[in-house]
Parts: C-alpha cells; structure tokens; sequence
C-alpha cells in the first residue's frame, strides 16, 4: 500500500480493507482499492463503480476464492482493472475488459501475469509504473 501511496501522492486516493459498492446487494472489502478524489472522501457513501480506478486483492489463501468468485463478481459489478497478488505464485495477475457473456456468466477479457521483478504501468495513470519488486519479497539464493 505504501507503494501506492508513493506513486499516486494527491492524484488518486488509496484505501485499504474498506467497503466498495458493487451493487445494492453488494459491499466487498478489497485489499486496496483506487479510487477518484472526493471532497468527503467517501465519508457520506462508499465509492461505487464508477469511483473505482483500480482494485487490488492480496491473495495466498484465499486465490481461488479471488479468481473465481470475486473475480466475476468485480466484472458484473463494470469495474474495469482488477488486480490479484498472487503471493502463491509470487506474481500479479491484472484483469481488464469486463464482459458478459451470452451464457450469462462474467469475467475478464483480458489476463496478464506480471512477474515480481517487472514494472507494471498504473491504469488510468500512463506515467506512472509500480516496481513489482518492491512489493513482492525477493528470495534469498
């Protein structure tokens, strides 16, 4: 998250473990999600959708769950980059394009797997580029 901050400084705020609205029946609390400066900052209403820039899961335990039930929850949901640290793998899974399919189900057009010694460019911010090596803990030889 520290990273986040860094990169981001007032262009976008970071929040972490704290309610998104998905849909009236719905209100996860992702690991770290981006989202659109307000003046309240989301003191009268959680972000939406619509606020969302980037939202991020922290995964070990918990990948499966990320991958395949948040994952087409998020898409439903139109949030447009999902990102999953996949701490089992030791990558970054990023998912873009929301879709819905004929089948009614949902999910991400396109996947990209980042390794924890690459640069990965923020969504919504061209110039800026997160080094994956300082979020991920490199192993020792």
């Amino acid at each position: 998250m520290r990273e986040f901050i860094k990169l981001l400084q007032d262009r976008a705020l970071v929040r972490a473990q704290e309610p998104v609205t998905i849909s009236d029946y719905s209100e996860p609390e992702p690991g770290i999600t981006i989202v659109r400066n307000v003046d309240d900052n989301y003191l009268s209403a959680h972000p939406s959708s619509a606020d969302i820039l980037l939202l991020i899961e922290i995964a070990d335990s918990s990948l499966k769950y990320d991958q395949e039930v948040k994952l087409p929850l998020y898409a439903e949901g139109d949030i447009s980059d999902y990102w999953i640290f996949n701490l089992v793998e030791n990558h970054l899974e990023c998912y873009s394009e929301p879709y819905h399919d004929l089948q009614g189900k949902f999910g991400y057009r396109k996947k990209v797997i980042y390794l924890s010694n690459e640069l990965v460019n923020l969504p919504c911010f061209p110039d800026l580029f997160l080094d994956l090596s300082k979020v991920f803990l490199q192993k020792m030889q």
